[in-house]
C-alpha cells in the first residue's frame, strides 16, 4: 500500500485552492520549481494525472477526488500535531468578526480550532468592522477581525490581506436603464457601502438605497430575489450569488484590508493561538467564488 505523504498533499490542496503554483508556492514559501517538483512527483504515486493543466490549472475529476481526502487527511493531521505537540491551554477568548465572514472559512477555521483546543471556549460576535473596532477599543474583545480601507489601515505588517470588492448580483437580476441603481446595503458605517456610494457618485450614476439590513441572511437573501445590487469583498461571496469586478456600466470598487485588532501585550495564550490559526486561515481562504465573472 502506498503512503502519501502530507506535504505533497498539503501543495495539491494549496495549488487547488489558490489557482496556481506560484500562489501556492508564496503561500508555502518555496519556489515554483519545487512547487511543480511537488505535483509530479504525488501525480506519479497516485499514477494519475490531476490537474488540467491547459483548462487553467483546473482539477481532472481524479484530481477531485483526491481533493476531498486530501483535505480530510491535512486536517486530521494537522489536529492531531496540535493537541500533542502544544501545551494544554484553557480560557476563554472574546472574539469579533465581521457580518458576512460568518459564513466564510470562518466556522471552519473556529471548528478545526475547538477540536484541536476543546478546553477553550469562544465568545463570538458578529457586527460591522467601524463598530468591531470602536467596541475593542473599550475592551469589549479580546481580538477583532475587520475590514478597512486600503491602503489607509490600522493593521499590522504582517497582519492583512488585500481583497477587491465586487458587485453582487441574484442569477436572475438585471439593470433597469431608466431607474436609479437598486441598492441593498448594510447600515450606514459599513465599509461596503462607502465604497459603492462612493463610486457612483464619482461616475454620476443615480441610484437609491432600496434595501438596508444588518443581517447577513437578509442581504443575501434581497440580492437572490433581485431586489438590487450590493457588493462583498470578492472572498465571501456565497455561491449562489454572481459577482462582476464591473457590471453593465458601474465602476470598479477598488480595495479593501482585511486583518485584526489586538493588543499584543495582554493576550492570553489562548488568544494567541486562535490568533495563530485565524491568520491561516485567512491567507489560505484567497479563493475566487464559484460563480466569477470578469
Amino acid at each position: 500500500m502506498k503512503n502519501l505523504p502530507t506535504d505533497l498533499l498539503r501543495t495539491f490542496v494549496a495549488i487547488s485552492d489558490l489557482g496556481g503554483f506560484t500562489q501556492a508556492g508564496e503561500l508555502l514559501g518555496r519556489s515554483q520549481p519545487a512547487i511543480s517538483l511537488q505535483v509530479k512527483r504525488l501525480e506519479e504515486l497516485v499514477n494519475v494525472q490531476l490537474f488540467n493543466r491547459a483548462g487553467g490549472m483546473k482539477l481532472t475529476e481524479e484530481g477531485q477526488i483526491l481533493y476531498s481526502y486530501a483535505r480530510k487527511i491535512l486536517e486530521l493531521n494537522d489536529t492531531a500535531v496540535s493537541r500533542l505537540t502544544t501545551p494544554a491551554i484553557s480560557g476563554s477568548v472574546r472574539l469579533g468578526i465581521p457580518n458576512d465572514f460568518e459564513v466564510s472559512f470562518l466556522p471552519l477555521t473556529l471548528s478545526k480550532f475547538t477540536r484541536a483546543y476543546p478546553d477553550v471556549t469562544l465568545d463570538v460576535q458578529t457586527d460591522l468592522s467601524i463598530n468591531l473596532r470602536q467596541d475593542f477599543r473599550k475592551g469589549a474583545y479580546d481580538l477583532v477581525m475587520s475590514m478597512d480601507q486600503y491602503p489607509e489601515h490600522q493593521f499590522g505588517e504582517d497582519d492583512y490581506i488585500v481583497e477587491p470588492l465586487y458587485w453582487i448580483t441574484g442569477p436572475s437580476f438585471t439593470l433597469d436603464q431608466d431607474q436609479p441603481i437598486p441598492l441593498v446595503l448594510y447600515p450606514k458605517g459599513c465599509i461596503y457601502r462607502q465604497h459603492i456610494i462612493e463610486a457612483l457618485n464619482k461616475a454620476n450614476i443615480p441610484w437609491r438605497v432600496l434595501y438596508s439590513t444588518s443581517s447577513l441572511l437578509g442581504i443575501q437573501s434581497a440580492i437572490e430575489a433581485g431586489l438590487g445590487i450590493s457588493a462583498l469583498a470578492v472572498n465571501t461571496v456565497p455561491g449562489s450569488l454572481n459577482a462582476h469586478q464591473t457590471y453593465d456600466q458601474l465602476p470598479e470598487l477598488g480595495k479593501v484590508t482585511i486583518g485584526f485588532n489586538y493588543d499584543s501585550g495582554n493576550l492570553t495564550p489562548a488568544a494567541r493561538l486562535l490568533l495563530d490559526h485565524l491568520q491561516r486561515g485567512l491567507k489560505e481562504s484567497l479563493v475566487k467564488p464559484a460563480t466569477f465573472n470578469l
